[in-house]
């Protein structure tokens, strides 16, 4: 019998690395597993998953290869201070714009210059955040909008497409998920190190990268 059992454990351990390779160790931060087997979270991995879920439950459906109805996105800001940004909301924004471009939606640039500024040493550049560069005369079928709100390692996310003409949400999905060292990193933060002897160690990096890489 115990033969048996041994045989069974065998059996179901590539089953159960492949079902945490496919869950993302991610999802294992912030538990009793992340010294273990805890990752990194994928930014462009949730950005495509945000804008798929928006996408998929839009009401009225958005439409697809419209050029002239276009999708804005805007950066994705602080719930308690919206004039406020991060590293965080400016690659969420990129990511998922990105991403509504690979599912055949328009995208406009809100940041387009109308003339191009050509700095030396810099490069030349169409990106601008002073708002009287930017074209007041844009239609759009819907904008993208998104906060976050950060409580200890614990970042909450909230993505809305909105209709630009009457405000009606169109499409809301939110998201928390256990920030990461490089998380952390992007709001100038750090896990504080438990000096305590008897307090837990801060989690390592995970096992499944240490044992394929």
């Amino acid at each position: 019998m115990r033969y048996s059992f041994i045989q069974t454990i065998r059996r179901l351990l590539p089953v159960f690395f492949v079902c945490i390779l496919l869950s993302g160790c991610s999802s294992f931060n912030c538990t009793r597993l992340e010294k273990f087997i805890g990752g990194d979270v994928n930014l462009i991995s949730l950005g495509e998953k945000i804008t798929d879920n928006l996408v998929k439950d839009a009401m009225p459906p958005l439409m697809p290869r419209q050029p002239d109805l276009a999708i804005l996105t805007s950066t994705f800001v602080n719930l308690d201070a919206m004039e406020e940004t991060s590293r965080l909301g400016r690659l969420l924004q990129s990511h998922m714009g990105t991403r509504l471009v690979q599912l055949g939606y328009t995208v406009k640039e809100v940041n387009l210059r109308h003339t191009m500024k050509i700095n030396r040493g810099d490069g030349e550049t169409m990106l601008s955040r002073d708002l009287s560069q930017i074209s007041p005369d844009q239609p759009v079928q819907a904008v993208l909008v998104g906060t976050y709100a950060l409580n200890n390692r614990i970042l909450y996310i909230t993505a809305k497409l909105v209709n630009p003409v009457n405000r009606n949400i169109i499409s809301a999905h939110s998201y928390q998920l256990c920030m990461d060292d490089n998380l952390l990193a992007m709001f100038g933060l750090q896990r504080r190190q438990n000096t305590d002897s008897n307090g837990i160690d801060p989690p390592r990096g995970s096992l499944i990268n240490e044992i394929f890489y």
